[in-house]
C-alpha cells in the first residue's frame, strides 16, 4: 500500500487538529488503481484530501456546495461530488479521478479523445467533471440516447459554450466505443477462426 507523503504543513495541520480536540482518521482506499493510505482530519473533503495529500489536481473545485460538478470523481464506479463527500466516506473504496481514465501506455479513454474530436470544451475547467460523468453514463448504457447524454450531464455546469460541442462529444465517444468493440469482435472472430 501507497502512503501518500506527510509533508511539514500536513503533519502542523494533523498536530493543529488534535491540540484543538479534532479527530484525526487513517484513511486507506484505491485511487486510480492504486492503494493509498493517508492520515487526514475527519473533517475533510475526497476533493481536498485527492488534490492536496495525494497530488492529483485534475480534479477541479468550482463552487465548493456540489453545484458545478467540476469535482465530480467515480467512487466504486458511481459519480459523486467529492467536495461534498467526506474523505472517510471513501474508506476502502475505489475512486476514479480524470487523471486515472487514460490507460497505461497514454491512449486515451474514447470519451477523452471523443472531446478532442468534438472540440467539447473551450476553457476546459469544467471538462473533469463532465467526463467523469459521461464515463459513468456509457459504463451503465453504452447507447444513450440525446435525452439521457442530456440528462446525466445536467448536473455539470460549463460557463463557456452552449453545451451542444459536449453532447457531441459525448455521442461521438458511443462512435468510437461502438467502434472498439466491433474492432474486438472481429479480431476475436479470427483469433477463434485460426485455433
Amino acid at each position: 500500500m501507497s502512503a501518500s507523503p506527510q509533508t511539514a504543513e500536513s503533519n502542523a495541520r494533523l498536530a493543529s487538529e488534535e491540540t484543538a480536540g479534532g479527530s484525526v482518521i487513517d484513511l486507506a482506499f484505491t485511487v486510480n488503481g492504486a492503494a493509498q493510505q493517508v492520515r487526514v482530519e475527519a473533517r475533510r473533503t475526497l476533493s481536498d484530501v485527492i488534490r492536496e495529500d495525494i497530488a492529483l489536481t485534475g480534479t477541479h473545485l468550482g463552487c465548493e456546495h456540489g453545484v458545478c460538478g467540476a469535482c465530480t470523481v467515480l467512487v466504486d464506479g458511481q459519480p459523486a461530488r467529492s467536495c461534498l463527500m467526506l474523505a472517510g466516506q471513501a474508506e476502502g473504496s475505489e475512486v476514479t479521478t480524470i487523471e486515472g481514465l487514460a490507460r497505461p501506455d497514454g491512449t486515451l479513454h474514447p470519451i477523452q479523445q471523443a472531446m478532442m474530436d468534438a472540440h467539447g470544451f473551450q476553457c476546459a475547467f469544467c471538462s473533469p467533471g463532465f467526463l467523469m460523468s459521461a464515463v459513468a453514463l456509457l459504463d451503465e448504457n453504452p447507447e444513450p440516447t440525446n435525452a439521457e447524454i442530456r440528462e446525466e450531464l445536467s448536473g455539470n455546469l460549463c460557463r463557456c459554450t452552449g453545451y451542444q460541442s459536449i453532447i457531441a462529444g459525448v455521442e461521438r465517444a458511443v462512435e468510437i466505443m461502438r467502434s472498439d468493440d466491433a474492432d474486438t469482435k472481429t479480431d476475436d472472430d479470427a483469433e477463434g477462426a485460426t485455433s
